[in-house]
């Protein structure tokens, strides 16, 4: 197994791996943004203990705006602040923001072309039990399709981290999508990170098949990864954090690998990440692909693990459903071999 582009912790596959919620990045990023950049401000919906925004509060109190329950007045005003040269970010759940905002996120921030950063908390069923109404499963379809929006998935706390560093450092809108579960923390400082560009993080000697994923859900793909090398079939393991732009580069290179593609996400299949791969692919390079994430329904009330395996997302979901695929189908060069 071969780890190209990145530095990941020694203990990748220990059971007792560090966990964080993606939100800490949030925190963590906006803070250190703040000390670079005194234009850098945060406004919170009334969330700032569960979106971490609570974390730059303390450090700039001076530069912190409490907005209230008010998502789309938060959308607008951020939208001013960037106008005269500010650098906003702006924290709610993901449900709310850009769930209840959409209109003003698209009209006075995209459409006007302003650098406002948007943090989408509590995304995805691993919310847990807060069920359907707070389990955002559409935000990266709505973000992704708006013109002139970034938007960024990070793979664990630590790569939020610098997503959300380096985020205010672009001229860009941007959407980073955050969770609240604990997930693996299995990046380090040292591993790379630069939007708009796709990791390897996985590559067998003679890979049979690509596994392209995106958040938290990079880690299962890659513990998929070895129990498909433990099967006899190799692959590659690609985190797909920045889902606009994309990286067709590495993604045109991965397909013609393997011949083969799965993506994983924890969001709707319809308009996520693996949509955008399968839109991309198909017109330049058309592979067997398949989708794995949520199929056209809400969420649930649970325990984040329990929805995770609830909805075929776990690893050894992964890696059932990437053997049948791998054994049910041939790569499109083999198709017309003699």
């Amino acid at each position: 197994m071969i780890r190209p582009d990145a530095k990941l912790k020694e203990n990748l596959f220990e059971k007792d791996i560090e966990k964080k919620p993606t939100r800490d990045g949030f925190g963590l990023g906006t803070v250190e943004a703040g000390k670079v950049n005194k234009n850098v401000l945060v406004l919170c919906a009334d969330l700032s203990e569960s979106t971490r925004a609570e974390w730059f509060q303390k450090e700039f109190p001076d530069r912190f705006v409490q907005m209230g329950i008010a998502e789309q007045n938060m959308a607008s005003t951020a939208a001013g602040f960037a106008a005269v040269g500010k650098i906003p970010f702006i924290a709610s759940y993901a449900a709310f923001s850009p769930g209840r905002n959409y209109e003003q996120i698209r009209t006075t921030i995209a459409l006007n072309e302003q650098p406002v950063k948007i943090g989408g908390m509590h995304a995805g069923v691993s919310v847990g039990p807060d069920g359907a109404t707070h389990q955002m499963l559409e935000d990266i379809g709505l973000m992704r399709m708006l013109p002139n929006m970034v938007v960024i998935n990070p793979a664990d706390a630590e790569e939020a981290r610098k997503a959300v560093a380096a985020a205010a450092l672009t001229p860009d809108p941007t959407y980073i999508r955050f969770g609240r579960a604990s997930t693996a923390l299995f990046t380090t400082s040292e591993t790379p990170f630069e939007i708009g560009k796709a990791q390897v993080l996985w590559e067998s000697e003679k890979p049979l098949i690509t596994l392209i994923a995106t958040g938290s859900l990079v880690y299962q793909a890659l513990l998929a990864a070895r129990g498909l090398e433990s099967d006899g079939i190799g692959s590659i393991v690609v985190n797909l954090h920045t889902i606009k732009p994309l990286d067709e580069a590495t993604l045109l290179t991965v397909a013609k690998r393997t011949g083969r593609v799965v993506t994983v996400e924890e969001h709707q299949v319809a308009g996520g990440m693996g949509s955008a791969v399968a839109e991309y692919l198909s017109e330049l390079y058309p592979v067997p692909l398949l989708r794995l994430g949520i199929r056209d329904q809400f969420g649930q009330s649970g325990e984040p693990d329990e929805l995770i395996e609830h909805y075929g997302l776990s690893a050894p979901a992964i890696l059932h459903a990437t053997r049948d695929f791998t054994h049910a189908r041939k790569p499109a060069h083999e198709k017309h071999s003699h």
